[in-house]
């Protein structure tokens, strides 16, 4: 998976868990998924679980300080996807 194509669908994921969030937020790659975006414990689970359905790339638990943020889990979606 390419890049924009990560980006397109992480930008989907996360607006389909918290359609709250601004497009203006998701702009910002170092902006943290948990603190800066407000998503809490279950809507961080289900964003993982959108992401794999929607693409097929599964996020092991390990892997999570890899994807806190929104250019963090586009370039683990692009290298995984």
């Amino acid at each position: 998976m390419n890049g924009q194509d990560a980006r397109a669908a992480v930008h989907r994921a996360i607006n389909q868990v918290a359609p709250d969030v601004g497009p203006e937020d998701l702009e910002e790659a170092g902006a943290r998924l948990r603190q800066d975006l407000e998503l809490d414990s279950l809507d961080f689970l289900r964003l993982v679980e959108t992401i794999d359905t929607s693409t097929g790339v599964n996020i092991p638990e390990r892997d999570y300080p890899q994807v806190s943020t929104v250019g963090g889990l586009i370039d683990y979606v692009t290298a995984h996807g």
